[in-house]
């Protein structure tokens, strides 16, 4: 059951960790946390949502609560005298993608949380507006008008080549 649930989701949770820690470890080590305590407490899933709704919401919270954190912060303290001194980062910490997607990618990563989530749930993990409002504890009408918003930002950035 638990080999189950990692195939069918993992690989998708940690690519929505990721656009939010930009650390490709810390992205596996928050989803790992999260599979586990899913699993765990799976008789409390009401089925107020689907399933892969639950599991995106608490990829997103654990997240949020990695990036409060003191070690999160450590961390960020650390990488900017690491970039001070010259040492660059492991290859493992950023994602490969072809030339027009990564631009793509990273001026998606440069939005602001709010902007960023709703983009990469819309285009990159193909959710409905609705499915996404459940996950940020939204209504649509706010998840519509942040993707708009954020098309916007982004056709300004990359000079109107985004299609949509």
């Amino acid at each position: 059951m638990f080999e189950e649930l990692v195939e069918a989701h993992a690989e998708s949770l940690i690519q929505v960790a990721y656009s939010y820690v930009k650390n490709k470890q810390m992205a596996e080590d928050i989803v790992q946390d999260v599979l586990i305590k899913a699993f765990e407490k799976q008789s409390q899933f009401r089925g107020d949502s689907s399933y892969k709704t639950y599991l995106y919401k608490m990829t997103i919270n654990r997240s949020y609560d990695y990036l409060r954190s003191w070690s999160y912060r450590n961390h960020l303290l650390t990488n900017k005298f690491s970039n001070l001194f010259g040492v660059q980062k492991s290859v493992d910490d950023f994602v490969v993608l072809e030339d027009e997607r990564a631009v793509i990618g990273n001026e998606v990563l440069k939005l602001a949380p709010k902007y960023r989530e709703v983009i990469i749930l819309f285009y990159f993990k193909e959710l409905k507006v609705e499915e996404i409002a459940n996950i940020l504890d939204c209504s649509m009408n706010t998840v519509k008008t942040r993707l708009s918003r954020a098309r916007n930002m982004l056709k300004e950035r990359l000079g109107g080549k985004l299609d949509e």
